[in-house]
């Protein structure tokens, strides 16, 4: 779920950095400065779909999901800045404050200097190693969850500390989306400085399947059309693709949660809607241990609740007509 406010807090970032041929086609490279960091450096781009930018890193979060891309855009933005950006937006209960990786809270609060550079290998902007001096804590206090939790080969009787886990509500990862796809229907200080050609950007990627994106990394047979639409397709590789239907959507998967906050804009019926849902599947109460219930019962679950719903308001009538005139017409995306 914390990849969309990370993807667009990072299209933000580049605007607001007024800087002269940095923008989400720069090449980017990651140093390190302290532990639990790990390197990126500058390489000439021979394929560009495969070179290190920022909007390459969204296209792999938005596409599959991807946490190396993740944590790259995280460390771009430093923890501190990320959030306070967050509080002003409207965001008070979001936290972000780890990368998807194995470092712990102090490591997570240093991010790693960033440079821009041109093809050639000039630099074109630098930016230091950040700190964060001020220790977040979970809005909701400690959070414990599971009977046990495994730690390498060990399972230990006691539940897993989500405390300073990343923290997002569901309401407000939905009005995240929502402001992304109708920036016009949020007051405009919940705005982030965003151009069109950045709305347009993250239309088409929210939407896209691997394949029809014509990114080259997810050609394999492996990144099927569903790999990233829990809802109506359940990651379902036998479910045939909906032409008709679009779907803008994040997802998540971890620790026994499951999660898709989405969009549905159905051309057919004249339909659209958001639909978020998160739940829950880990009859054992092990956390961490791998064994949890996501393709038994998780994903067959929130692919017959998104058909149920895309049913019904494929028949409900409807006092407005829907905005889908926008939302499939052709955007210019440079």
């Amino acid at each position: 779920m914390v990849k969309l406010p990370v993807v667009v807090l990072s299209l933000e970032k580049l605007n607001d950095l007024h800087q002269a041929g940095v923008n989400r086609r720069t090449i980017m490279a990651t140093g390190t400065a302290w532990r639990c960091q790990t390197p990126v450096p500058f390489t000439a781009p021979a394929d560009s779909d495969r070179t290190t930018t920022v909007g390459n890193y969204i296209k792999r979060m938005l596409l599959v999901s991807d946490n190396v891309a993740y944590n790259r855009i995280y460390e771009f933005l430093g923890q501190r800045p990320l959030n306070q950006r967050l509080q002003e937006l409207g965001y008070p209960n979001a936290r972000i404050t780890r990368r998807f990786a194995p470092c712990d809270t102090a490591a997570n609060r240093h991010t790693n200097p960033i440079s821009f550079h041109t093809p050639q290998g000039d630099t074109i902007y630098k930016q230091p190693a950040q700190y964060n001096s001020t220790a977040y804590r979970s809005p909701l206090g400690r959070v414990l969850k599971g009977r046990a939790h495994q730690a390498g080969r060990r399972v230990i009787p006691e539940p897993y500390d989500f405390t300073t886990a990343n923290h997002l509500p569901l309401p407000d990862i939905t009005a995240l989306l929502q402001s992304t796809l109708f920036p016009e229907s949020v007051p405009t200080p919940q705005r982030p400085h965003l151009t069109p050609n950045d709305y347009a950007f993250l239309r088409r990627y929210l939407h896209a399947t691997p394949h029809e994106s014509g990114f080259h990394p997810y050609t394999p047979a492996r990144y099927f059309d569903a790999y990233k639409k829990y809802l109506y397709y359940g990651r379902n590789p036998e479910i045939p693709h909906q032409s008709a239907l679009r779907i803008y959507n994040i997802v998540g998967m971890s620790h026994g949660y499951l999660a898709d906050v989405a969009y549905f804009a159905d051309s057919l019926h004249q339909s659209e809607f958001l639909l978020s849902a998160v739940l829950y599947v880990n009859q054992d109460g092990i956390i961490n241990d791998g064994a949890y219930e996501y393709e038994s019962i998780g994903l067959p679950f929130l692919a017959q609740l998104g058909r149920h719903i895309q049913q019904y308001e494929a028949q409900r009538p409807r006092q407005y007509r829907p905005a889908l005139t926008e939302f499939f017409a052709s955007e210019p995306i440079r």
